[in-house]
């Protein structure tokens, strides 16, 4: 029988959602956690895809800290990473109100009207890239006293959730990540202009396969987050579109998600490999606002069933962070 709460080394894990997340208490991630007790964080990581911890007080240092237990960190290099609080250049600040030198401010409030689809908020960070972030690890500051929820799908059950003659299908093509691709940028519009110039100059480009073999576990992962794919190689465009429809509205289906409705001091860690995530868009009529702060986890390059491996059509690898 399937239990909705285990105790593991000192830990409670409970489970939040029939396919996907688990709240952890008993741990402080601001003071030194045992190797025993991280294995077992680790592994409802593994298990669960997305865990939370509730009431944590972490600075940036402390969560710059808590981020290296899992690996090593890293970022887009330069201004393309974002805004950073000073002198901690691993961790972003997710704000709207944040001063944006790659775009400007509200930047993507400005392009969510310009969505191809309802649904291509869902994203896996920096999917662009060849070698995608491992993991994640967010922690809110400042919260609202109603909506901003993050919602977490489970790409794993979404790809055991497809026929077998459909997976059969996938297992062997490729798609190409780039940055945007969900938006509709216009050249009548001059703020889009600007847009396409720095991604002319400066973009990320990479083929990954579009069913993913986790490292670790060997699990298969459906990976076409909408927010990234501009489209399947080797199809006619027609059949590219199609077929992603049908992707794209399996991923999001609400079996397979989680929603965290964030208070001040939660932390949230997920497996970038396996899951894609949704950003609140219910917040931009009203004058609350969120701030939270992120750190990702240095990653590999995706690995298909055929063992195809992903690459870099533009754009170097994400590396190691460390400038400042």
């Amino acid at each position: 029988m399937t239990t909705a709460t285990e105790n593991v080394v000192g830990i409670e894990i409970r489970r939040l959602a029939g396919h996907i997340g688990a709240e952890i208490a008993g741990v402080d991630l601001s003071a030194p956690i045992p190797d025993a007790v991280m294995a077992g964080i680790r592994a409802a990581l593994l298990r669960h895809k997305v865990i939370f911890f509730r009431g944590q007080r972490l600075g940036h240092a402390e969560h710059v800290a808590f981020g290296r237990r899992f690996g090593t960190l890293t970022r887009r290099p330069g201004r393309k990473h974002g805004v950073h609080p000073e002198g901690y250049p691993e961790v972003l600040t997710v704000d709207p109100d944040a001063e944006d030198t790659r775009y400007g401010r509200r930047f993507e409030e400005r392009l969510r009207p310009k969505a191809l689809r309802h649904d291509s908020g869902w994203h896996v960070d920096l999917a662009a890239a060849v070698n995608p972030p491992a993991l994640s690890v967010l922690r809110s500051e400042v919260v609202t006293e109603y909506g901003g929820d993050t919602q977490w799908t489970n790409l794993v059950a979404a790809y055991q959730g497809l026929s077998g003659p459909l997976q059969a299908l996938i297992g062997g093509l490729r798609a190409e990540h780039t940055l945007y691709a969900a938006c509709e940028l216009l050249l009548s519009d001059e703020e889009d202009v600007e847009v396409i110039r720095r991604l002319t100059e400066d973009t990320l480009l990479s083929v990954h396969p579009v069913v993913r073999v986790h490292p670790e576990t060997g699990e298969k992962a459906l990976f076409t987050p909408p927010a990234s794919v501009a489209r399947l190689l080797g199809l006619l465009p027609w059949e590219s579109r199609h077929l992603l429809e049908l992707l794209y509205e399996h991923i999001g289906r609400p079996e397979y998600t989680v929603r965290w409705r964030w208070a001040v001091g939660d932390v949230a860690v997920w497996d970038n490999r396996a899951v894609a995530h949704l950003q609140p868009a219910d917040l931009d009529h009203t004058d609350y606002r969120r701030t939270l702060y992120r750190v990702t986890v240095l990653g590999d390059r995706p690995v298909g069933p055929d063992g195809f491996t992903s690459e870099a059509i533009r754009g170097e690898p994400l590396t190691a962070c460390t400038d400042s």
